[in-house]
C-alpha cells in the first residue's frame, strides 16, 4: 500500500481511519473495564474439597 505525506488521502481512507480507531478505543475501553487486579488472582482461597465438607 503505496502511501506518503505528500498524497492526498481519500474521504473512504479518512473513514475508515477513523472507525478503526474508535473500534480500537472501545475494545480497550471494554478489557481495561472487564481487566482483574493481580491481587484478585493471586489471593489465596480456601479449597474446601480436601476437609471433607462435601
Amino acid at each position: 500500500m503505496p502511501s506518503s505525506d505528500d498524497e492526498p488521502v481519500s474521504r473512504g481512507e479518512q473513514i475508515d481511519a477513523a472507525e478503526r480507531e474508535e473500534a480500537k478505543r472501545r475494545l480497550l475501553a471494554q478489557a481495561s473495564a472487564e481487566r482483574i487486579s493481580a491481587e484478585e488472582t493471586t489471593r489465596a482461597v480456601p479449597d474446601r474439597r480436601w476437609r471433607g465438607e462435601s
